[in-house]
């Protein structure tokens, strides 16, 4: 692996890309650093130091530091993230936006142009409660983070907020097309892996000061290393569903038949089912903090990361939502009829209907190990945290993201290599963890 990643930098175009995605993340890493007008940092990290095993310090730690430095990127790209999904789910249900999909790239184009509006639209929403939010916010030392709450400051967090977004959407787009691709997601990658030097440092120091002990150290260790391989392990598992295809004749010759596959993942629905379920748990939770009610606030604290009720209610509207995306994303009935246009069939299913229900029983049995996996990945930082003292946030939609964006990297690089017929990375085989 390390002599395919020195073999690809002797390629002129590779490198050339590798080197532009490496600046474009630096640069997005410049722009967290640079604060919000109006705002006390002092007193917000003071703020953040307080809450920092809350849902808002998990927050914080998915976003690179954006969020405590409270920064022009504080909203990061998941703006871009809840429109593209909102799009998807519209295009189920919308005849317009499915109409679209189908129309190829012209329609890709449009459709891609509505979730920039949507983007634009989720940040004012987004970037609004926020800084209302933030004037009532009151330091651990005592008076507020904002220096003059109003409508000034309000608009010119949403102004600020706002632009930071499409700025680094239009670099993740930017990524996508000129550099190693995967853009969006590579930014996300680079904001949660800025913060793992410092959740080594806090590691060592506990160690060190007796707060966290050698034994809990190795075992955090362990569980990590086998969670990692783990993940690896699911997100590149599948079920190849053998396909025959027909004698043909194309043109004046005979093509004989052919024996292919078609892969079905075990997780078909990705890291979407935890943002959805993290974000229906997040509403009732924020709502109940501005009631002052005996109600609400046993509500508010029923529902807070790492309590009993919370738990149960993640897992199951993850395992919901896993067959719920895959329902919407996989649709057996246009692969069988997709597989009839053009010859193909599954040996012993008569094609058509058959074959439709035959693949969506496949699917519904691998979805639950999938679901499950992916439940039990969410909910680590709750056991490592509770169990472990471990003094960081590992695991959760973080952690299938991270993984998960370094193995599509390394496929993208692959794919560059093997295009301009260079061998580097498949000497000797494959590479390891994928099929």
């Amino acid at each position: 692996m390390l002599e395919g990643f020195s073999s690809a930098s002797r390629v002129p175009e590779l490198r050339k890309r590798i080197a532009f995605t490496a600046v474009s993340l630096a640069v997005y890493r410049l722009g967290v650093s640079i604060p919000t007008p109006g705002i006390d940092r002092v007193a917000l990290a003071a703020y953040f130091r307080q809450v920092q095993n809350n849902l808002v310090g998990l927050v914080n730690l998915f976003s690179g530091g954006a969020l405590e430095r409270f920064s022009i990127f504080a909203l990061g790209i998941m703006p871009y993230i809840s429109a593209s999904i909102i799009l998807q789910l519209l295009t189920v249900v919308i005849p317009y936006l499915e109409k679209l999909s189908k129309e190829g790239e012209m329609g890709r184009r449009k459709i891609t142009q509505y979730t920039r509006y949507g983007t634009v639209v989720l940040s004012l929403f987004q970037s609004f409660f926020i800084a209302v939010g933030l004037e009532s916010v009151e330091a651990p030392g005592g008076g507020g983070v904002v220096y003059a709450p109003g409508w000034a400051f309000r608009l010119m967090t949403m102004i600020t907020l706002t632009t930071g977004t499409a700025f680094i959407m239009w670099l993740g787009e930017q990524i996508t097309e000129r550099g190693v691709g995967n853009g969006i997601s590579l930014i996300i990658f680079a904001g949660i892996v800025a913060s793992m030097p410092s959740a080594v440092a806090t590691t060592l120091e506990f160690v060190r000061t007796g707060e966290l002990s050698v034994l809990a150290a190795v075992a955090a260790i362990v569980i990590m290393v086998g969670v990692i391989g783990a993940i690896i392990i699911m997100e590149r598992g599948q079920r190849r569903v053998t396909v025959q295809y027909a004698k043909r004749v194309v043109g004046r010759r005979m093509m004989n038949g052919q024996t292919s596959h078609l892969p079905l993942k075990i997780n078909t629905a990705g890291v979407i089912p935890p943002i959805f379920a993290s974000s229906l748990l997040l509403f009732p939770g924020t709502v109940t903090n501005f009631i002052d009610h005996p109600v609400a606030h046993w509500i508010s604290q029923q529902l807070a990361p790492g309590s009993l009720l919370y738990t149960f209610a993640y897992v199951g509207l993850i395992i919901f939502f896993c067959y719920f995306y895959t329902a919407v994303q996989f649709n057996p009935t246009d692969v069988a009829d997709n597989l009839k246009k053009f010859g193909g069939y599954i040996p012993g299913i008569r094609p058509g209907p058959r074959t439709a229900e035959y693949i969506d029983r496949i699917l519904v049995r691998i979805t639950l190990p999938g679901a499950l996996y992916v439940a039990a990945i969410c909910v680590l930082p709750t056991f490592m945290y509770s169990q472990l003292r471990v003094p960081f946030y590992f695991g959760g939609t973080g952690l299938l993201i991270v993984v998960g964006v370094a193995l599509d990297t390394i496929a993208g690089m692959e794919t560059h290599l093997i295009t301009r017929s260079y061998e580097g990375f498949m000497k000797g085989g494959r590479i390891r963890g994928r099929r």
